[in-house]
C-alpha cells in the first residue's frame, strides 16, 4: 500500500526516467507497444479521456490512440505511471536481449 508523498516523488522520478529511457532503445517498439505506451502516458499525465467525442472513422491514427487511452479509463494516474515504468523496463530487457 502506498503512503504519502515520498512514494509519489519516487514514482514521478521513475516515470521521468522511463520517458527518457524509452527513446534510447536501439530499435523502436512495435506499434502495439507504442499504443500501450501512449495510452498509459496519457492516463498518467492527464487522467481519464475528457476531450469529447472520439476521432472520426477516417482518422485511423487518432482512433487507435483514443482506444489505447480509453482502455486505461478509471486507472489512477499513479497506477498508470507504474505500468508505464514496468512496460519500459520490459522493452529495455527485450532490447538488450536482441
Amino acid at each position: 500500500r502506498r503512503r504519502g508523498l515520498p512514494m509519489t516523488n519516487d514514482l514521478d522520478a521513475q516515470f521521468t526516467q522511463a520517458k527518457e529511457d524509452v527513446v534510447r532503445l536501439s530499435k523502436a517498439p512495435d506499434n502495439e507497444a507504442k499504443l500501450k505506451l501512449y495510452g498509459l502516458f496519457k492516463q498518467a499525465t492527464e487522467g481519464d479521456y475528457t476531450h469529447g467525442k472520439q476521432p472520426g472513422m477516417l482518422d485511423l491514427a487518432g482512433k487507435f490512440k483514443y482506444e489505447a487511452w480509453k482502455m486505461n479509463e478509471g486507472m489512477s494516474q499513479d497506477d498508470a505511471k507504474l505500468k508505464y515504468v514496468e512496460l519500459v523496463k520490459q522493452l529495455q530487457a527485450a532490447d538488450q536481449a536482441s
